[in-house]
């Protein structure tokens, strides 16, 4: 083992020697394999950073938050037919009250409605305006059901609703648009061509990311008044219009979300007049849902940089191939003297092939740090959060020292099959 060891070392040295004879061309050599594991380490940093801060901003939605809609993540995560799922009929306020009124599990039901997807707006103060930002219909549980805090002011009230006034939640960015240095609370705001009252502000949200991508770009106003600006009815469950209403349940807290989901689901199904012969025409969805759904997108992501990085890694190899057979023919008198004073087919095989490793292994090591101080440089000079595991480390040692013995195995089986008298014979 020890002569084993020796060997070994000495072969690592004599390889380390010969990248150091020939500096320049070893760093042409190992050039794409430095990008490939650079691209590897940096992106699946800078993604990991962005996938715990998404989750982050879930999390926020909290663990036993239950969603009813129209088409869900289920339903487009499945790969369903787009068509036949909006011949499904559009939720109604009716569906919300029987939930609230039948729902012995459900502790809060609110409704957010918008008009094909959600009303978009731009909103007035004086001499102020925003761009055009989400106006959301909801209730008065919107800030206790999503957890939100309050940075100023109130949630309209239950009264408010149901009289359809015309007040308004901002969230932090028309906030900070309107009123950059003033209180905005009994302020009066136009969103498009609707006067609103201010009666509150609702606290920043986490970011995706550590950028501003829109979870502040919005405001919320009762979905009574949201009807009246804009001639949208949610008591008639048509086909015909896409009405994107959704319904928020909380379930109480000795009620698990299992039981929740499963009364839920039978509420609608007997609402909808589903027989057992047929599916929902509705989706349920939880929070699970959507990171399993955020998983499954990373993924792909991640396959996506690996099959392009491997680009890089196969032209890097490529390098690592010929350099090694132009070196098989320098050292063909050094491998014949070799044979001839003793050496065996498998020690100039593991000689030219720990060689090969050798030199994957630098341009892999290379990648790594320049794709670690990629990292830090994006998280030092811009809003992007990076995480660094040690998960594309492995998976760059990994693939650079496969890039050695795949490409450098050809070079190495040609070294050790030379013939001792031919190869001292070679000039």
């Amino acid at each position: 083992m020890r002569v084993r060891l020796a060997l070994f070392l000495d072969t690592v040295v004599m390889a380390l020697g010969t990248l150091r004879a020939n500096k320049m061309r070893s760093a042409l050599t190992v050039l794409g394999i430095v990008i490939g594991i650079m691209s590897i380490v940096g992106m699946t940093s800078i993604l990991n950073g962005f996938k715990d801060s998404f989750e982050a901003l879930f999390r926020e939605i909290g663990p036993t938050t239950i969603f009813v809609q129209r088409i869900g993540i289920a339903s487009l995560g499945s790969g369903r037919d787009f068509k036949e799922l909006l011949k499904r009929p559009n939720l109604t306020i009716y569906d919300a009250q029987a939930l609230q009124r039948e729902a012995a599990t459900i502790r809060l039901v609110d409704i957010q409605i918008g008009n094909n997807g959600q009303l978009y707006e731009r909103m007035t103060y004086k001499g102020n305006r925003t761009k055009r930002m989400a106006v959301v219909g909801t209730t008065e549980r919107f800030a206790d059901i999503g957890s939100l805090t309050l940075e100023a002011g109130r949630v309209f009230t239950a009264s408010e609703v149901e009289h359809r006034r015309p007040v308004i939640v901002l969230g932090q960015s028309p906030r900070k648009a309107l009123f950059p240095n003033a209180d905005p609370i009994g302020k009066t705001i136009r969103v498009g061509a609707h006067a609103f009252t201010v009666v509150g502000v609702i606290g920043p949200r986490p970011s995706i990311g550590g950028l501003n991508v829109g979870v502040d770009d919005f405001a919320i106003i009762p979905f009574t008044t949201f009807q009246k600006v804009t001639g949208l009815d949610i008591r008639r469950p048509s086909r015909a219009q896409f009405q994107d209403v959704i319904l928020v349940l909380l379930p109480h807290e000795n009620a698990s979300r299992t039981d929740a989901i499963r009364e839920v689901e039978t509420i609608m199904r007997v609402r909808h007049e589903l027989t057992l012969d047929k599916e929902n025409d509705f989706d349920i969805g939880t929070q699970d849902q959507f990171l399993k759904f955020f998983d499954q997108v990373t993924k792909y992501i991640y396959l996506a940089l690996v099959v392009i990085s491997s680009i890089a890694l196969m032209v890097g190899g490529i390098g690592v191939m010929a350099i090694m057979m132009i070196s098989v023919t320098e050292r063909t008198r050094e491998i014949g003297l070799r044979k001839a004073v003793g050496a065996r087919r498998r020690e100039i095989l593991w000689q030219f092939l720990l060689e090969a490793v050798v030199l994957a292994g630098v341009g892999g090591i290379l990648g790594i740090l320049i794709g670690i101080s990629i990292g830090l440089a994006v998280t030092t000079f811009t809003p992007l959060p990076v995480s660094l595991s040690w998960q594309p480390f492995a998976i760059g040692m990994g693939f650079s020292s496969a890039v050695g013995i795949v490409f450098g195995m050809l070079p190495a089986l040609r070294a050790s099959r030379l013939d001792p008298i031919e190869a001292l014979r070679y000039e």
